[in-house]
């Protein structure tokens, strides 16, 4: 008999920052798992690029150009990927950005800000918006849903000269918390996945560093990066019915570093 319990066929997701990186890994493991899939970024050709790679799983792909830190941007593209799908059943706010601003005492305010937009106020936008479409469904006699912020060990460990990254990544694990017990009543489960150390552009340069290799990725019980594909069992669970009582939990992907 053919286990159906990950299967996410008319299952519809949303992804920012789903065209590389960890965004990327989501998006391979749902589209293979029989979902729809829309993914959200800023870079265009990489859209075509993330569009191209899922097209041969035979479900349907669409890509949209986005900064999340714009507000009406969100609303707009949300609103879009509704009439273009039918719906959204899960979405993952994934898209983030890190700027190394130097020393705390010495570190830009507008660097504080720049990197707040993204990864904080977006992934208010995005959730927002999305919540908004769940529990319309929800009051229609069609509850459920799922969402998901993605965040990071910066958000719930000390980083030195990250504070702004660190802020909005453990803010995004502070409103996860308030949107699961708000929205449970409607059949809305939101969780946050946190990753480690993982092998994408945002980490190219440690990935090159003889010394940081040494020193951190030495310590991984693991002994190894993670890698983007490493997110998409985490990501079909969590899309798919089976995740439907599992609301308010923290996924720490990181092959062990945070407890070694």
């Amino acid at each position: 008999m053919e286990n159906k319990l990950f299967d996410l066929s008319n299952k519809v997701s949303v992804i920012t920052g789903g065209n590389g990186g960890i965004g990327l890994g989501i998006a391979e493991g749902l589209a293979s798992s029989g979902g729809n899939v829309a993914i959200l970024g800023r870079n265009e050709e990489k859209n075509k690029l993330a569009k191209s790679s899922l097209d041969k799983y035979g479900t349907k792909i669409e890509t949209y150009k986005i900064d999340v830190s714009e507000e009406s941007q969100v609303k707009d593209i949300i609103g879009g990927v509704v009439n273009d799908f039918g719906r959204i059943d899960s979405v993952f706010a994934n898209a983030g950005i890190n700027v190394y601003g130097g020393s705390f005492e010495e570190m830009d305010t507008d660097v504080y800000r720049k990197v707040l937009s993204v990864n904080l106020d977006g992934v208010f936008f995005t959730l927002r918006e999305s919540c908004k479409h769940m529990v319309e469904r929800a009051k229609n006699g069609d509850p459920g849903g799922s969402v998901i912020g993605v965040a990071s060990l910066a958000g719930i460990e000390g980083a030195a000269k990250t504070q702004p990254y660190s802020a909005s990544k453990g803010g995004v694990v502070a409103m996860i918390k308030g949107i699961t017990v708000e929205h449970a009543r409607y059949g809305i489960r939101a969780n946050t996945i946190v990753p480690g150390w993982i092998a994408t552009d945002m980490t190219s340069q440690s990935q090159k560093s003889e010394k940081f290799t040494s020193k951190v990725i030495s310590r991984v019980p693991m002994r190894r990066w993670g890698e983007p594909k490493d997110f998409a069992g985490i990501s079909v669970y969590l899309a798919s019915d089976s995740s439907s009582y599992h609301s308010g939990d923290t996924f720490v992907v990181d092959g062990g570093y945070a407890i070694f």
